[in-house]
């Protein structure tokens, strides 16, 4: 099941009444439950891999939904920015990287006008590399995060002005 599948299987849950599913394949268990209010997800790695202390340690939340304990500094972060800017925010634990490689150019700079679809980072978990789209369409103000740098779930990465 790749990063697409799981994206639109949130995105039926979301829309339905299911309280949770779990799906089992050849060492990948995926687990989704859904609250009164956001819906939460915990994605493990293969099993065989690692022991499952590391795999609970590994899991990271998806959906872009309140996070239960959201750490202090990017929450300062988002705060910040005057109120006409929206944040793009990462749907994932990883590491944050600008360009596709190290000898690519940026996908966006400061400056540079996004809409609904585009490229924006890549987010590395677990060895494998999750391209994340704009939802939104405007201009990049600012970009919050060093390239090459962890990130967290719901960490603040970008600041648009939306058009």
């Amino acid at each position: 099941m790749d990063f697409k599948q799981i994206q639109e299987l949130i995105k039926m849950i979301n829309k339905s009444n299911i309280g949770e599913v779990s799906i089992e394949e050849k060492g990948f268990k995926l687990t989704i439950k859904q609250k009164e209010e956001p819906v939460q997800q915990v994605i493990a790695a293969p099993i065989q891999a690692q022991p499952v202390a590391a795999i609970a340690a590994a899991a990271a939340p998806v959906a872009q939904s309140a996070p239960v304990a959201a750490p202090e500094k990017p929450a300062k972060a988002a705060e910040a920015p005057a109120g006409n800017t929206v944040t793009i925010k990462s749907p994932m634990i990883g590491t944050f990287y600008r360009s596709p490689s190290p000898d690519k150019p940026s996908f966006v700079n400061v400056g540079d006008d996004i809409e609904p679809g585009k490229p924006v980072c890549i987010i590395e978990a677990m060895k494998l590399f999750n391209e994340i789209e704009s939802e939104v369409k405007g201009r990049i103000v600012k970009v919050l995060v060093e390239d090459a740098s962890p990130v967290e779930y719901d960490q603040p990465l970008f600041l648009v002005e939306p058009a």
